[in-house]
């Protein structure tokens, strides 16, 4: 019986110890995605910024399509939301 008891509580053991792995690598991965959201639409703030004051009619919009695309792809997305944009000024 104690050792039923036994294998039981390392059993319980080993899958709290995988758990907390798997939710700490969620936790990671959605950090990540939050973070390459918030430095990307700075980029876009001051990129626009930037681009209105040269004369430049290119203006990337914040909204949540241009977050998806920066969350998801990070330094590529904001290359391309601002390629389809001077693409639209040909």
């Amino acid at each position: 019986m104690d050792l039923k008891y036994g294998v039981l509580a390392v059993a319980g053991i080993c899958v709290l110890v995988l758990l907390i792995g798997v939710l700490k690598r969620k936790a990671e991965i959605f950090l990540n995605f939050t973070v390459r959201i918030v430095v990307g639409f700075i980029g876009v703030y001051f990129l626009n910024a930037f681009l209105a004051r040269q004369g430049i009619d290119v203006a990337v919009g914040l909204n949540v399509f241009s977050a998806l695309t920066l969350g998801t792809l990070g330094m590529g997305g904001f290359a391309l939301l601002y390629g389809i944009m001077f693409l639209q000024l040909l």
